[in-house]
């Protein structure tokens, strides 16, 4: 059984909103609304008799994502991507070669890398990057160290107490991620990555596993993978296409701008799967598309759409296809993606 907190009292309500409008908000609008509900529930802790401890995570929590978000709307328009591996790779390791190899060469394309601001492969992300093109995001740590010569005073250096709300200032601000070998904290971060689009809590983005030359450590990675988790059904082989094991960097460069040659972005309207792209489909193609991925669809077909009221401030110009997705099989998503992408 569940307990619910009481609702305030009515004259708490209205000074909600009378604070929300002093503060230069709109109580009456959508966004007004859930700053109200951020309130009531706020102040709904005093009721629940939470513990001191427990009310320190919650504000502390959603002080950091709030500063977080900030930093990050500070800069918008380029594509990013995020870089995990060790923070004990040394300097002169293939791996650390390899990674700082493959953020110089994709942030020449524009790009943006959000590492994690410690040293070994997240110091490679970040050496030889103007500081216009990094972000980073530090976890307060005993026993790591940030990459202080190439961060240290930037606005977008972002230091966390939690790794719940870090991770998700990577994944919510994330159009590709690369992955470089690590310990216990890289696979949580790949894990993390590769549950959350197979689950479709996040966008589907590309997923890169590379090291330096001569390594093995994602072919072992793949063999557990494919007899462990495929092989007792656990997951399915259309998972698979959600990582990419790319043969070097310039591979992994290719890789992740190809997975934005057509497609766009994404997002769901109700039930409509809507997929925004940089240049429309013909009629043959989208036949294509209907003959191949009937297993994507609840009922319908895939049409090509005006942007919906829902979207209309985001990307309004650009085509795009959608469809009743039955909010399954979402490594056939990714499958659908690369396909609009090889016309």
């Amino acid at each position: 059984m569940t307990s619910k907190s009481p609702a305030l009292h009515e004259d708490v309500y209205e000074t909600i909103r009378h604070l929300i409008k002093q503060c230069g908000g709109d109580p009456d609008s959508f966004d007004g609304g859930l700053i109200a509900q951020q309130m009531e529930s706020s102040l709904k802790l005093i009721q629940d008799g939470h513990d001191t401890g427990q009310l320190k995570l919650i504000t502390r929590s959603l002080k950091e994502m709030r500063y977080a978000y900030r930093v990050f709307n500070t800069y918008p328009g380029s594509r990013r991507v995020s870089i995990f591996g060790s923070a004990r790779t040394p300097e002169d390791h293939p791996d650390y070669i390899v990674a700082r190899k493959f953020s110089t060469t994709l942030a020449a394309q524009g790009w943006m890398c959000i590492t994690g601001a410690a040293d070994g492969i997240m110091k490679a992300g970040l050496e030889g990057l103007h500081p216009q093109s990094s972000f980073g995001l530090s976890i307060r740590l005993p026993f790591e160290s940030t990459t202080k010569a190439f961060i240290e005073g930037d606005p977008k250096h972002i230091t966390f107490r939690y790794f719940f709300t870090r991770k998700l200032m990577f994944m919510s601000h994330s159009d590709a991620v690369a992955v470089f070998p690590g310990g216990f904290g890289t696979m949580d971060e790949l894990f993390e990555t590769l549950t959350l689009m197979q689950t479709g809590k996040a966008n589907i983005i590309p997923v890169v596993l590379l090291e330096g030359e001569g390594g093995v450590y994602w072919e072992h990675w793949r063999h557990y993978v494919e007899k462990h988790l495929l092989g007792n059904g656990w997951i399915s082989k259309e998972d698979e296409s959600f990582f990419f094991m790319p043969k070097s960097a310039q591979e992994a460069v290719d890789h992740i701008l190809h997975f934005y040659k057509r497609y766009h972005s994404s997002r769901y309207v109700g039930d409509m799967l809507v997929i925004r792209l940089n240049e429309a489909l013909t009629p043959e193609q989208m036949n294509i598309l209907d003959n191949e991925f009937p297993k994507l669809i609840e009922s319908g077909k895939i049409e090509q759409v005006m942007p919906y009221p829902e979207e209309i401030h985001q990307h309004k110009d650009l085509p795009r296809i959608a469809f009743r997705h039955n909010k399954n099989h979402f490594g056939l998503v990714r499958k659908l993606i690369d396909r609009i992408n090889s016309f």
